[in-house]
């Protein structure tokens, strides 16, 4: 099987949390070729500085459910959280795969002064997300966000799996 362009998200919930993930064959795709969400308990609690702690267990608890070969993973956030290379949640991912397989944050929200990130507009909107990339150059990441399927500011991918993550509903077992 060809490598696949992971999209991934969590949500938190009172007493766990639903990590999501949205595969790609392409950038441009309209339609994953598949939609996956797990359940994840024991969630670290919310750390300031360190949000790293609490969303890397679950990205990489969904990760693990792929059966397919990965070529990049897209996080909701940054990869990089200054021009001196401070570590942010992607590039914490991207060392625990082992650094073999490469990780695009799209952000949001600018970051400080977001000048380590590259601005991206994408349908009608003024309002710019904010791409950040370890294990392929910046440039590129942010072409390949522009050319990711949907008319508007965030691409169809990135939305879905947002919805993903937060519809996810999961039997309990006893």
């Amino acid at each position: 099987m060809d490598p696949l362009i992971a999209c991934v998200d969590v949500d938190y919930r009172a007493d766990h949390a639903s990590a999501a993930c949205v595969l790609l064959r392409d950038w441009s795709d309209a339609t994953p070729i598949d939609e996956r969400a797990v359940r994840v308990e024991g969630v670290a609690p919310y750390e300031p500085g360190a949000f790293y702690k609490r969303e890397l267990p679950c990205l990489l608890a969904v990760l693990s459910s792929l059966p397919a070969p990965l070529t990049c993973v897209v996080i909701d956030g940054y990869v990089w959280l200054d021009e001196r290379s401070r570590a942010g949640l992607g590039a914490r991912l991207y060392d625990a795969l082992g650094a073999g397989v490469a990780v695009v944050g799209v952000a949001k929200t600018r970051f400080g002064d977001g000048g380590f990130a590259e601005a991206v507009l994408r349908g009608r909107s003024q309002s710019p997300l904010w791409v950040t990339a370890a294990g392929m150059e910046r440039s590129a990441a942010a072409d390949h966000v522009r050319a990711m399927h949907g008319p508007h500011r965030l691409p169809t991918a990135l939305s879905r799996v947002d919805r993903l993550c937060r519809d996810a509903v999961f039997s309990v077992r006893g």
